[in-house]
């Protein structure tokens, strides 16, 4: 039992960043409207850390208890950037989040029905690596941009380093010390290291605003800090209640309101990206708890999928975006976890997180981006993967992987991998090797692309 204890304790201090983290991408986030999530006119970071918290905690004691396996859940990173920036961009924040739930549904019926072998196979294995790598440099610019780090300019290139190429400001200092930091304490393996790097450079950086008054950052400012002004509250803050943001989704609302194709698209690359990774997530933590046979196969296969689908409608329902299983709970396995306690344990830590959710409102964007950048690293790392002698599937992963950064979209980098992949195997006279789902979902893609002068021919 204390084994499972342990596991559960190292898992969470694993992947508490995404309390807040995850707030830091959604919370400050702007829809169709130009509203923000749950109170619509600013951000309202400490409502969405509470609800990460929760939905977070109900899910990981769900695993533990029906799945009875040590994996965790939280809000998916990569899976939020793309509810973000790609869908909220495009309707409003309850039309997103419902469909983020419908994803959800979605996953749970394929799994109920056992579709998903089918749907596994047929994206190739290097396309679903690039994805995931894609994801990671999407990540990782956010965190540069959002930091100061990487700037807009009005003229000249299309970006520049820190301000007028220069690292003039005591705020960007901030974010490349916490990168550095970060940095060094996970090749050192330190556990937790993702958030000691968050805590670690949120201090600093109060520290530093009491030193130089930085301000806060604007056009006649812009070496202040770019989200929160770093202090110490004179006064206790009051403590959100997450389960009003239950109310703010509308699962019906993207397919009546707007382009059905967008959102049929829209809802399969979530589908995707989720399904996916959870399925290398699962048999990579299986596998180095022991839990996988001599077949390859883990026990409680279909639980666990059922959970993590459900998962995924929650985070929508909860609008904190979909959640998922995570890596992190390697973590947990490396300390002797092999039960559903641990996940109990875990889930628990996350619940008591609600009630100190308000103090992300004094993480600035900068302590908390080199966290963003780290995970990105992290989600590149299975670049090694792909085979890049073989220009049929090499070609489709790096349109995939840098489609994504450049245009702010997973969306176009899914879009350009599995329309070059197609296109490029029946250039090669081996269309037949693709796969007849891989084919429809290439054919939605090139419709997509071809909006714009679709509705240009048709005068709409």
């Amino acid at each position: 039992m204390s084994r499972e204890v342990r596991g559960g304790l190292a898992t969470f201090f694993t992947m508490a960043y995404i309390v807040v983290l995850n707030p830091i991408i959604i919370a400050n986030g702007k829809d169709i409207q130009g509203q923000f999530i749950g109170d619509g006119t600013s951000p309202n970071l400490p409502l969405v850390a509470a609800g990460t918290a929760l939905v977070a905690g109900i899910m990981t004691i769900l695993m533990g208890v029906v799945a009875r396996v040590p994996f965790a859940m939280a809000a998916g990173l990569g899976l939020n950037a793309f509810v973000t920036f790609n869908i909220a961009t495009k309707m409003t924040w309850e039309e997103a989040m419902g469909l983020v739930f419908v994803e959800g549904v979605i996953i749970g019926i394929l799994v109920l029905t056992g579709f998903r072998v089918a749907v596994f196979n047929a994206i190739p294995a290097q396309l679903k690596t690039a994805i995931s790598v894609g994801i990671g440099l999407f990540i990782a610019l956010i965190g540069f941009v959002d930091s100061g780090f990487v700037r807009r300019v009005p003229a000249g290139p299309p970006l520049e380093m820190g301000i007028g190429g220069n690292l003039t400001s005591w705020p960007i200092l901030v974010f490349v010390v916490g990168l550095l930091v970060t940095a060094i304490l996970v090749a050192r393996k330190v556990k937790g290291a993702i958030l000691i790097g968050i805590i670690g450079t949120t201090l600093f950086a109060v520290i530093v605003e009491q030193v130089v008054k930085a301000g806060s950052s604007s056009d006649k400012n812009p070496g202040g800090w770019q989200l929160n002004v770093p202090a110490v509250p004179n006064s206790v803050p009051g403590l959100e209640n997450p389960f009003r943001l239950f109310k703010e989704f509308d699962p019906i609302g993207a397919f009546t309101h707007g382009s059905v194709l967008l959102a049929v698209l829209l809802v399969f690359t979530l589908l995707i990206t989720d399904f996916f990774d959870t399925m290398g997530t699962i048999v990579g933590v299986g596998r180095q708890a022991g839990l996988v046979d001599e077949q390859g196969q883990l026990p409680r296969t279909r639980e666990i999928l059922l959970i993590d689908s459900i998962g995924a409608a929650a985070g929508g329902a909860g609008s904190v975006s979909s959640n998922t299983t995570y890596i992190e709970s390697a973590a947990g396995v490396g300390e002797g976890a092999r039960t559903g306690l641990a996940s109990v344990v875990t889930g628990l830590l996350f619940l008591i997180a609600i009630f100190f959710t308000p103090l992300v409102k004094i993480v600035p964007y900068e302590a908390a981006a080199p966290a963003l950048v780290v995970v990105g690293f992290l989600m590149m790392t299975s670049v090694r993967d792909i085979d890049f002698s073989d220009y049929e599937v090499a070609i489709p992963a790096f349109l995939t992987i840098v489609v994504m950064p450049f245009t702010y979209s997973v969306t176009n980098g899914i879009g350009a991998g599995f329309v070059s992949y197609v296109l490029i195997k029946l250039a090669r006279g081996k269309g037949r090797a693709v796969h007849p789902l891989l084919w429809g979902v290439a054919a939605l893609f090139v419709v997509y692309f071809a909006l714009g002068p679709i509705k240009a021919l048709l005068h709409l």
